[in-house]
């Protein structure tokens, strides 16, 4: 069977992507915590000599006005970014905007279908639709990760890469509690309204209907990373810090090397999302949107797209 290996930097525009999805889905998966050693403390990033701050833009008419800010789903405790225009845009919203809905996947309809869509057939194994090498590549992740070789073998490969690119952000301390999302619903006016750009079953179709060749492929590249994806997710947090669009997207761009999943995971969706602010702008309000930080970075960012459709996308921080 053919091998799937491809450079860990591919990893990068998924795993900026689809976060969102994957830390949802950890409290769907049946496998056994692995008994670790304390996680060390994670590398902070560095502080920038001349503090910015996390990217801010906006988009405003006469009577309507929609930020635009770019999140990391999940962060350790001690990463401080909540400063300066982002709580003045935060603290005027009348309407908040994530990528899913919150708590989406703690509701137990939301959990069936999850499981329904990620289990394979009763007579297939994940590690039988490996290849020698892919698999002996998988095993050595999943044993770098104190985890038994079996513990995804009930789930269809794309299941088993989001979880595999996430635990080690989870083991090295990085925690969707403490999130930009999570903050974000903490602090904005109890009254805003909430709501969501995409579904979860809409994230999940996303990879579900990927032919199994690519999802294993995406599998693959999780477990060829798995040492880089810590140092790796450190270096985006860090220019996420700075306010260093430019940086971030020069981190992202190195990894699209699949025209097919960047048009899937990053420029459709930074479309739709484009003609959704469209539409709302018809509507007067404050609005505040928080996407994950990769979509509002590089060619073809969600500001490309608003700018193509006539608006001017002013930058706030």
């Amino acid at each position: 069977m053919e091998s799937h290996h491809m450079t860990a930097f591919s990893l990068r525009p998924a795993m900026l992507a689809l976060a969102p999805l994957a830390l949802a889905l950890q409290g769907c998966a049946t496998y056994s915590d692995p008994v670790a050693e304390p996680a060390a403390p994670v590398a902070q990033p560095a502080a920038p000599a001349e503090p910015v701050g996390p990217g801010l833009w906006k988009v405003a008419d006469e009577d309507t006005t929609i930020y635009l800010f770019g999140t990391i789903h999940a962060l350790p405790e001690t990463v401080e970014w909540y400063r300066g225009p982002i709580g003045e845009a935060l603290a005027e919203t009348q309407e908040l905007i994530t990528e899913i809905p919150t708590g989406a996947a703690q509701d137990p309809a939301m959990q069936q279908m999850v499981m329904a869509s990620a289990v394979l057939p009763a007579d297939q194994s994940l590690r039988d639709l490996l290849g020698e090498s892919d698999r002996a590549t998988y095993e050595a992740a999943l044993t770098a990760l104190g985890m038994p070789p079996a513990s995804f073998d009930r789930f269809k490969p794309w299941f088993a890469a989001m979880t595999l690119s996430v635990l080690p952000l989870v083991q090295a301390g990085y925690k969707a509690e403490s999130g930009v999302e999570m903050k974000l619903e903490e602090l904005a006016p109890a009254n805003a309204r909430r709501g969501a750009l995409e579904t979860l079953d809409e994230q999940i179709a996303l990879f579900d209907t990927l032919p199994t060749d690519s999802q294993t492929a995406f599998l693959m590249v999780s477990a060829d990373s798995i040492d880089e994806i810590v140092p790796m997710m450190d270096r985006m947090v860090d220019e996420w810090l700075e306010g260093d669009a430019d940086g971030l997207a020069a981190l992202l761009n190195e990894g699209l090397t699949d025209p097919v999943l960047a048009e899937a995971l990053l420029y459709a969706r930074n479309d739709r999302w484009a003609e959704w602010i469209d539409t709302r702008m018809d509507s007067p309000g404050t609005v505040f949107v928080a996407v994950g930080a990769g979509h509002l970075a590089g060619a073809k960012s969600v500001q490309d797209y608003l700018t193509a459709r006539g608006f001017t996308v002013d930058r706030v921080q």
